[in-house]
């Protein structure tokens, strides 16, 4: 397969996932990477860029699949919401049309439910059993809150009163505290980042969290890095530090590889989970710990085939942006589910996989039809107000908590609808 768009003026790809570049002056053509080559029939593919451009006007684009090139015309008519399935026995074709979505109810003013007691008090220490989290009565508990961005760049939303007004008005009982390892500047853990002042940052999520009764996941955010066994070392002697720090604290879960990436593979990644977890469980014997999979947390499939054995209390992340990863993605979590794996969404949004874009309110409601079947946890992507979709208070609201429901992002609204719930 190859997709080719055209642009009025030269373009610069800054960034790209899932995918190779090519650029002849206005012209970016996008191939595929070595290990998404081949798209079964009736299976999908999907990848994500950021681009720059003093004209980012798009005059023509194509698709190419085994050879055969489909016109900018060709797609146009295809219509963005039809989806072709296979003839039936009676050799005809079945089409379905998405359902219409009504986006304005989506985004309705929900009130929250009032609760009595925290989150904590009322589900205490939880555990892994099969593919659900349960709490202390043994009933399956649906975590539901949101993540920071990385906590270096957005230092004050990391505070008690935001994290607040996410239990209260939210119904939220969750934060993920996302700590980057390697940014390439000095805003990473162990990229010259201040360890010091990091600690402390996320000391004060933690401690937030639990002065709360909120549950709180400390995420060793590895991106660029790709590979978890680059800082290996590094992640040892930081779960060892916070473990011991924090090992009386049973509403922590430790995340210890946010998004292996760049081609690695699950062994790759399995062999670093099973040199960190036992440093985790030198303190906290029996915290819920949650593993990542290869490309950026959707290849939950390859861990469940060979799961880590030995350890109890084990997830694994699934990573979602709806507006790029859709059926495909979800059978891959049906096909972990059914082998008997416990998936944690610990990051996702509604737009595309750069964090930016339009919503796809459509793929979003299938990822939460999908999410509240199987009863997985989840942390939406992110606390802050960036001007990008995926941050859920609106770019041009400064304050840090107490937020309206009119300084939130669509993306904002949208989520805590989801999290309140019916």
């Amino acid at each position: 397969w190859e997709v080719s768009t055209t642009f009025n003026k030269d373009v610069e790809v800054k960034d790209i996932w899932n995918a190779s570049k090519s650029i002849s002056n206005n012209k970016l053509t996008i191939k595929p990477a070595n290990y998404n080559s081949t798209v079964e029939s009736y299976g999908e593919v999907s990848f994500g860029l950021n681009v720059a451009s003093t004209d980012l006007t798009i005059s023509d684009y194509s698709l190419t699949i085994n050879g055969t090139t489909y016109s900018k015309d060709d797609l146009d008519k295809a219509g963005k919401h039809v989806v072709s399935k296979p003839k039936n026995n009676n050799g005809n074709s079945n089409v379905t049309i998405s359902k219409p979505i009504d986006v304005e109810k989506l985004k309705e003013n929900k009130k929250p439910k009032v609760i009595k007691g925290t989150p904590f008090d009322n589900h205490g220490k939880l555990t892994v059993s099969g593919t659900k989290i349960i709490d202390k009565d043994k009933k399956t508990f649906q975590l539901k809150g949101a993540s920071t961005h990385g906590m270096t760049w957005f230092p004050d939303f990391v505070n008690k009163d935001g994290f607040k007004t996410f239990r209260d008005d939210w119904n939220a009982n969750i934060i993920r505290l996302a700590m980057y390892t390697d940014t390439g500047n000095d805003a990473g853990y162990c990229s010259g980042g201040n360890k010091e002042n990091i600690l402390n940052l996320l000391d004060k999520g933690v401690t937030a969290a639990t002065d709360l009764g909120m549950y709180a996941i400390i995420d060793w955010h590895i991106l660029s890095d790709g590979n978890p066994n680059t800082h290996l070392e590094e992640a040892k002697n930081f779960f060892a530090t916070v473990t011991k720090k924090y090992k009386n604290y049973d509403n922590i879960l430790y995340e210890i590889c946010n998004e292996p990436n760049g081609g690695v593979s699950w062994s790759d990644v399995k062999k670093y989970a099973e040199a960190v977890i036992p440093v985790i469980r030198e303190n906290c014997k029996d915290a819920i710990i949650l593993v990542g999979s290869p490309t950026w947390s959707q290849d939950v499939d390859l861990a469940a085939a060979d799961p880590i054995k030995g350890y109890d209390n084990i997830a694994y992340t699934l990573h979602f942006y709806a507006a790029t990863h859709k059926q495909g993605l979800r059978d891959k979590a049906q096909k972990a589910l059914d082998a008997g794996l416990c998936v944690f969404i610990s990051e996702f949004s509604i737009c595309d996989a750069s964090g930016n874009g339009a919503i796809d309110y459509a793929e979003a409601e299938s990822w939460f039809d999908f999410i509240n079947k199987n009863s997985l946890c989840y942390t939406a992507w992110n606390i802050a107000n960036k001007n990008e979709t995926s941050s859920l208070i609106d770019s041009s609201c400064s304050k840090t908590s107490n937020w309206s429901t009119t300084e939130l992002s669509d993306t904002g609204r949208y989520i805590r609808n989801k999290i309140i719930g019916d």
